[in-house]
This record gives C-alpha cells, structure tokens and sequence, in this order.
C-alpha cells in the first residue's frame, strides 16, 4: 500500500493537530479500531511468558506491521533526514503511539523496541556510509533484529567494567567474552557489541563498540528463566568470534560515547507514557472494584496515591517530549522518567497483591491471577534500562549538584584494577 500524502509539520500546535489526524486516516487503512469488548484476561504481563513459537508470531506480526508504518513515513520521525527519519520533535513519535492505543495494531516486543528505538538510531548516528546503507534501513524497517550485548555478569550498574575482549587479528577482530540479560538475543540477526579494545587505557576510554552477526561462529546463546516464568533474557557467549573490521561501529575507543547514547534512548523510550508495561492505575480501580474494597479510605488512599505519581510520571514525560521539540537534549530528565516509571510500576503490584490476598497465587479466576506476572515483573524493571540506584545518582550529580560518587579507578588503566 503506497503511503499517504504526508503535511509538512514543525513544532506548531496547528501542524500537531494535523498530524494527528493524518496519523489516525492512515491507521484506519491498514487496521480496525480498537474493541472496547474485552478479550480474555487483560494483559498485565511486564516481562511477557511465551513460547518461542508464541515469540516468533508476535514477532512476525510485529515486523509486517512496522514495515507498513516505516514505508508510510511515521517509523523513524525523530531521526534527522540524513539518518533515515523526518527530523520532528518527539510530541509527533508520541502522538503515534497515542494513535496505535486506538487500533488494533499488533502489539510489539521487547526486541523490536531494542532494534528501531536503540540500535537502529544509533547505527544511523554513529556508523559508516556503508553500514548505514547495509544496516540502517533494514533494523529501522525491522528486515534485521537486533539486541544488545552490553551488560556482563561482573558488568552491569558499572557497565565500563566489562571485560569483553576484542584484540586486533589481520584485518579484523577476535572477540572473546560473555554478555548477560540481552533481551530477544535468540530471534535476533545482530548484536550491538561493547568490547574492551584497550586494556592499558582508564575503563571508560578503552571500549569499542560492534555491530556482530549472531549465527557466526563461537556464538552460543542460552535462554535465562525469569521467575515471571518467561524467559526472554539470554546469556551470550563469545569463543574467538572473528570479525572484519567493517563490523566496528565508531572509532576505536569511542564504544562508551555510542553506549551513553543508546541508553539515553532506552531511558527516554522507559519513561515513556505511551508504552504499557504491566497493568494500569485504571485496571487496578478495575481490580478494586471487582473484590468490592473501592470505597474503603485505605484503599482509596492507596489509589490516589499512585494515580498522582502516574499523571506526575506523564507530565515528566511530557516535558522531555516539548525540550525534544525546542532542540534540546532530554538529559537527566530522562532518568527522572525512568525512576518514576518503576517506581509506579512496583506500587501498583504491590497494592494489587493487597487487594488479591490469597488469590494473586491461586489461578481460579483469570482475570485475577493474570496479576502475578505484574508483581513478579514489576521489580524486574528496576533493573532494566539502567538501575534505580544509577538514576539516582545521575539526578543527584546533574541534577541537584551533589557532590559525585568517589570514583578512585576513574583515570586508572583498566588492566591495573587487581593491582595491590
């Protein structure tokens, strides 16, 4: 289906309005609007519990979708034209996912989101004319998956610890290491890789970063059960992974410039207030109507109370959308986002499981139990994009001027740390 006849649109109140309804005449054409008749127990799910055949058709749905979407000219809008997008303000990419709420659009997953949101924009800022022509594109479009090999067992909150290896070999690289928590790493064509390149520089000036095929050799990828019971994480092992040099995104030692980037991405889309993770503060007055507790003060304190930090958690988000719109960078805001996105999250498991009792464990009716996989996900999230206790401090040093954590290896070489 060929696209629509786009407006020309800049910040402008009026050019939003239009936009918006642009947005909607071409949704309708390629599918049927929401029911509002519920379907089976609603979707409360943070960290989803699926088959790899169940992944593999939300996937395929997924990506048929997106393909209309990038081919119509609203799947890489925030981008500047060079890059792929059309180089408008974050408000226009919310009014998108405020538009889809709308429809019946196939829902997406963890792993798209890591390829269009994350990896895509930062191959398009950062690699090469060819690799923006071989790769850009194509994980925008979602022709190729791929996820994130940042995290390690001994690297996560302190993610310039890593010891991934890449060492110089002829013409390439031999990559030798471990990665931990890579969201779809299974059903992904690429990795974005942080490599140590350099032992003998300070942690954060010795990485490099890579765009690697999965299905080479020395690969070996193996699922993490979470105690949601899904088991969308995965462990990767890198056993002398050869690569050309061609696969390096950057220059060599600029890995922790393109990782500050891509997180600030994942920070932003986290705190996002049209992205559904678990349930609702609207499901949960579902769920206090439903066991008959809606108007005790308790309860209704409780509500309150999270309803207030979910509207605070949208105008957060907000106001990041309108400095995306003026030109400026989200900065710390973007953390404030994602620290009050977890933190509702948390709350509303936490009051569900009041409300339930007994029930949140026993599967006799459905639409209740569906809410253990919130509570066992939402603490999950803390984690995800960056640990409460890393946006903290971001907020704390950024934000407030507080004086910054003490940081003795900060200018050390690397290769010096075990030194006594």
């Amino acid at each position: 289906m060929s696209a629509p006849a786009q407006t020309t649109v800049d910040a402008g109140g009026s050019d939003l309005d239009a936009f918006r309804a642009e947005v909607r005449d071409w949704l309708a054409t390629v599918a049927a609007p929401r029911s509002a008749t519920i379907r089976g127990p609603a979707d409360l799910a943070v960290f989803r519990n699926l088959s790899d055949e169940q992944e593999q058709q939300l996937l395929d749905a997924a990506r048929n979708y997106r393909r209309q979407r990038f081919d119509a000219g609203y799947g890489a809008l925030t981008l500047a034209p060079e890059h792929g997008g059309r180089g408008l303000p974050a408000s226009y990419a919310a009014e998108v996912a405020r538009a889809e709420l709308e429809f019946e659009v196939p829902r997406s997953t963890e792993l798209i989101s890591v390829t269009t949101g994350l990896v895509g924009p930062a191959v398009a800022m950062f690699g090469t004319r060819r690799q923006r022509a071989d790769y850009a594109t194509p994980l925008l479009r979602t022709d190729l998956l791929a996820c994130q090999l940042f995290s390690e067992p001994g690297a996560g909150s302190d993610l310039a610890s890593l010891s991934c290896r890449a060492v110089r070999d002829s013409d390439g690289w031999r990559i030798d290491g471990q990665k931990v928590w890579s969201s779809g790493a299974r059903f992904a064509d690429l990795g974005m890789l942080l490599a140590r390149t350099d032992p003998d520089l300070p942690k954060h000036k010795g990485i490099t970063a890579f765009l690697i095929p999965l299905d080479a050799p020395g690969v070996e990828i193996r699922p993490i059960r979470q105690m949601s019971g899904g088991a969308s994480f995965n462990e990767v092992f890198l056993n002398d992974v050869r690569v050309p040099d061609t696969a390096r995104l950057g220059d060599i030692g600029q890995g922790w410039k393109i990782a500050g980037a891509t997180l600030a991405f994942e920070r932003t889309a986290s705190g996002s207030v049209t992205r559904k993770k678990g349930g609702s503060v609207a499901e949960l007055v579902e769920l206090a109507q439903q066991v008959g507790v809606v108007d005790d003060p308790v309860v209704r304190q409780q509500l309150a109370d999270v309803y207030i930090r979910a509207e605070l958690r949208k105008a957060t988000a907000d106001r990041v959308a309108r400095a995306a719109a003026a030109g400026r960078s989200p900065g710390p805001a973007a953390s404030v986002g994602k620290l009050m996105a977890s933190d509702v999250l948390v709350r509303i498991g936490e009051i569900a499981a009041d409300l339930l009792g007994n029930d949140i464990t026993v599967d006799t009716d459905p639409s209740r139990f569906a809410w253990t996989e919130h509570l066992l996900g939402s603490p999950g999230y803390r984690l995800a994009g960056g640990t409460d206790q890393i946006q903290r401090t971001i907020i704390g040093e950024r934000v407030l001027g507080l004086p910054p954590e003490p940081r003795v290896d900060k200018d050390r070489p690397f290769s010096a740390r075990d030194r006594r």
